[in-house]
C-alpha cells in the first residue's frame, strides 16, 4: 500500500485502535479518537494513568489501525511516539496543544477554562505519532 493512499483513507476518519506494547512485549489496543494533521501525524488525548501512556513510555512504537465503517477496508499507520509532560496549568503547552487537538477534531467548546481545566484534573497529555510507514488494504477507486 502506498504511504499517500492510507494517509488519504485515515483523514477521512476520527476512530481507530491504537496498538502500543507492553512491557512483556504482548500488544495492548485501544479505541482512540485521533486526527491526523497536514505534517502526517497522528494526535490524540490519553489520560496519564492508562496503559497505553506508560507503555508508550517505555516503548514509543506505536500502530494505529483504521477501518471502513463496512470492515473491508483498513490501513495500519506506523511511527514512533512522542508523548508531551502531563497537563499541569491552564496555559502550559500541554494543554495549549489539547485545545488546538479539540478544535481539529470536535470543533469549539462552549466554555474553553471548563475544557482546560479538566485536563489538568483529568491528567490529560498529547501523543503525536508521525507516520514513518503504513501498510493495509483499500478498495480499488
Amino acid at each position: 500500500m502506498e504511504l499517500s493512499d492510507a494517509l488519504r483513507f485515515a483523514r477521512s476518519k476520527r476512530q481507530a485502535v491504537l496498538t502500543t506494547i507492553k512491557a512483556d512485549g504482548r500488544p495492548q489496543l485501544s479505541n482512540i479518537t485521533y486526527c491526523l494533521n497536514e505534517a502526517n501525524e497522528v494526535r490524540i488525548s490519553i489520560t496519564a494513568d492508562r496503559a497505553k501512556y506508560f507503555n508508550l513510555l517505555h516503548d514509543p512504537r506505536a500502530s494505529v489501525h483504521v477501518t471502513s465503517e463496512d470492515f473491508y477496508a483498513y490501513a495500519v499507520l506506523e511511527g514512533t511516539a512522542t508523548v508531551m509532560p502531563v497537563a499541569a496549568s491552564p496555559d502550559d503547552p500541554t494543554v495549549e496543544a489539547l485545545v488546538d487537538l479539540y478544535r481539529l477534531i470536535a470543533g469549539e467548546h462552549p466554555d474553553w477554562d471548563d475544557y482546560r481545566a479538566a485536563m489538568i484534573a483529568d491528567r490529560r497529555t498529547v501523543v503525536s505519532i508521525p507516520v514513518e510507514h503504513a501498510y493495509g488494504m483499500l478498495r480499488p477507486t
